[in-house]
């Protein structure tokens, strides 16, 4: 059996397809919806930076910056958020469905298959970002639909403000995806699934803090 990959039908009818998907013994489309995806992310991560999302570290030295500095500056900061959407794009897709295979045996391009999925809703994600941050002044890790805001009445450090603003509500949507995407096309126990999936999650929301808490620095040396 062959299964050609429809990332919107699989949305809009997820039992058949994941049906569809453990019985099949090729599968087509799997690049052209990466390509598609990719090019999402950067023209995503690209409009953001046009808006001036996350130039709040470059602002202070706008005022002594002759025009063409600041220019080539705006140019490199646009370069290196594109990187940026780029190389999240390659990462969701890629490095978690490595991952999962290795754990649970399922073949590589299936995991990839539930991966393409984790990344649209995760750009859906960021989609949301832009209005608060226009609108609203929000900043990605105080979003409405993540702990982040919580966590930032509780405690001013930073690293634990960024960790419970990478959990949000389309995190959770994505772990309850993956886990039932999982179970669906193995055999192995419900329990050590969860088990996988959080740990996993657990590593990139750590990750995530991390690297927003370095980022003034990597703003300032790179872009």
């Amino acid at each position: 059996m062959t299964y050609h990959n429809n990332l919107f039908r699989f949305l809009f009818s997820m039992d058949d397809h994941l049906v569809r998907i453990k019985e099949a013994e090729s599968i087509k489309r799997v690049w052209k919806v990466n390509v598609l995806l990719v090019l999402i992310s950067l023209i995503l991560y690209g409009y953001m930076a046009y808006l001036g999302m996350g130039t709040n570290i470059l602002s202070p030295e706008a005022q002594t910056l002759e025009p063409l500095a600041y220019e080539q500056q705006k140019f490199w900061f646009l370069v290196g958020r594109g990187t940026v959407g780029l190389l999240f794009a390659l990462f969701i897709l890629f490095i978690p469905s490595v991952y999962f295979s290795l754990l649970v045996d399922i073949p590589y391009r299936k995991m990839v298959i539930m991966q393409q999925v984790v990344l649209f809703v995760l750009l859906i994600e960021r989609a949301i970002w832009i209005p608060l941050a226009v609108f609203n002044g929000l900043d990605w890790y105080v979003s409405p639909v993540s702990f982040g805001i919580i966590a930032s009445y509780l405690t001013d450090i930073p690293w634990l403000i960024y960790f419970f603003g990478a959990i949000s509500l389309f995190q959770i949507w994505v772990i309850w995806f993956q886990v039932r995407y999982l179970r669906n096309l193995t055999e192995m126990k419900k329990q050590w699934i969860w088990v996988y999936v959080i740990l996993f999650h657990f590593f990139m929301w750590a990750l995530t803090a991390l690297l927003a808490f370095m980022d003034q620095y990597i703003l300032n040396r790179w872009f």
